[in-house]
């Protein structure tokens, strides 16, 4: 009888066992699909040869789209997390979410924390050596040249990254038993390693998220149309067409030597007529999406962003009084045991809502920083080195979202796998100073957007505007053409 229990036991283990694997594979497939396509439609056409070098971008390609689709998965990992524990808490009985327990949302975690170090720490320097190697000289061209030479640097990195991280560890932490235990490659230098980059990779969210959540209004009003107050839109479009009709004599009248100012002229002319492109989006707006649309995406802009800023400030109060609000204090009750937020099922699709949000905020804001403006890709012109660079940086940024939401205070859904042992999560002195900055410069970034205009006008007021102490101009002030074909700035 035992026996058959044992026998019992290990059939349901394997079907179990088989079963996660299949609805984590099947996850992982929809991303790579997704991923793939969104690659494919910023790639650079022109780097399709069918040559050597097409075998090395195909390579690097493939690489690319897996890290990317880790990057979604790390994403989706704690929004998913919290969903299934509300379902499992309301059904905790029903038959068809059997598969959905606390055993596949483990064996996720596991995996998003695998998979992001071996893209991180291989597969993306392997793409970027391999797609940059040429072979060493004195050996026959080929691919295994430049896979050797690709080896030989990802070896020569290895050394380099276990040098620094064995130099860091031994400024930081003067115990000899710390920096013997990063000789175990596997057990302590990959999550030592791995807790290093999360914690610049929340350094880099604590920089983008607050400039993302203000650039965030600006970025939503171009995507949207604006109320029509005090304007007369065919009046401006009798204008733009007579100016582009003025460039457009202008530009036949001049003779193709003169390389400057037809270039010039041209340049004029695409800035009307993108202006023009927009004027007729306008005009074409339905009264509803003008003045509903608009206005309302602005207000549930402006309260998702206080929420999140009031959320930090509790946080802070938290930690001050009380352990257990650290990242890496007191576990949980377990996944279907207790729901996560005071508000239920309405609390925790909140929370959920706030972690897109904050992603979303933190890849506008890294694309707005000025050391990362080069790396925006373009549409069918973005060269495979690029893809690499963004697939790092989102990779670096996505693997930190759940371990900054949770820093924040923004869930309280406890981290699991490697991304609850970071050793610095449990620093109070760390993660109070991480909430403090972040709602401090949030503050400070919403303040500065929201009162542009005002300071704008008293610095005219007082004459000080020559001075140029404000740098941003109105985004309606820059895209406005006059009747000479300049850009008119209001």
């Amino acid at each position: 009888m035992e026996a058959q229990d044992e026998v019992s036991a290990r059939e349901q283990h394997f079907h179990s066992q088989v079963r996660e694997s299949t609805i984590c594979f099947l996850l992982f497939a929809i991303l790579y699909i997704v991923s793939y396509f969104i690659i494919t439609r910023y790639k650079r056409k022109s780097d399709e040869q069918e040559d050597e070098d097409a075998i090395v971008n195909r390579i690097s390609l493939f690489l690319c789209t897996f890290t990317l689709a880790v990057s979604a998965g790390a994403v989706l990992l704690l929004p998913f997390s919290i969903i299934s524990n509300e379902i499992l808490l309301s059904f905790p009985h029903n038959y068809y979410i059997q598969w959905l327990n606390g055993s596949l949302i483990h064996g996720l975690w596991n995996l998003a924390s695998l998979f992001s170090n071996l893209c991180l720490f291989v597969l993306m320097p392997f793409a970027f050596f391999f797609l940059e190697s040429e072979g060493f000289a004195g050996l026959k061209k080929g691919l295994r040249a430049r896979i050797l030479e690709t080896l030989v640097m990802l070896l020569l990195l290895a050394l380099l990254v276990l040098g620094m991280v064995w130099v860091a560890s031994a400024l930081v932490d003067k115990d000899a038993a710390s920096r013997e235990s990063l000789y175990d490659l596997w057990e302590f230098y990959l999550p030592y390693l791995y807790s290093c980059v999360s914690l610049m990779g929340c350094l880099l969210l604590l920089l983008c998220t607050p400039v993302g959540l203000s650039r965030m209004f600006a970025v939503m009003g171009q995507l949207l149309v604006k109320p029509a107050i005090l304007e007369d839109l065919d009046e401006q479009m009798y204008i733009v067409a007579l100016e582009e009709e003025a460039l457009q004599r202008r530009l036949a009248g001049l003779s193709s030597s003169v390389d400057y100012n037809v270039m010039e002229l041209e340049q004029e002319l695409e800035n009307v007529k993108i202006f023009k492109t927009k004027l007729e989006r306008r005009k074409k707006a339905s009264a509803w999406e003008r003045n509903l649309v608009y206005p309302a995406v602005m207000v549930l802009l402006l309260i998702e962003t206080s929420i999140s800023v009031l959320l930090v400030a509790c946080n802070i109060l938290c930690l001050l009084v009380d352990e257990t609000a650290m990242p890496k204090g007191t576990r949980g009750p377990g996944i279907g045991n207790a729901s996560l937020s005071a508000f239920g099922f309405v609390g925790a699709a909140l929370e959920i809502i706030l972690i897109f949000y904050l992603m979303v905020s933190s890849v506008v804001g890294f694309y707005s920083l000025r050391f990362f403006g080069d790396f925006i890709p373009k549409k069918d012109d973005t060269t495979m080195t690029k893809i690499i660079g963004n697939c790092v940086s989102l990779l670096v940024l996505s693997s930190a979202l759940p371990v900054m939401s949770r820093t924040l205070g923004i869930t309280r859904f406890d981290l699991l796998g490697d991304f609850g042992r970071f050793n610095w999560l449990g620093n109070f002195y760390i993660v109070l100073s991480y909430n403090l900055l972040f709602a401090v410069v949030t503050t400070l970034c919403l303040v500065r957007k929201f009162t542009s205009a005002v300071r704008e006008e008293l610095l005219k007021a007082l004459g000080l505007h020559k001075l140029h102490l404000s740098r941003a101009p109105r985004e309606s002030d820059t895209a406005k053409p006059s009747a000479n074909g300049h850009q008119k700035v209001l």
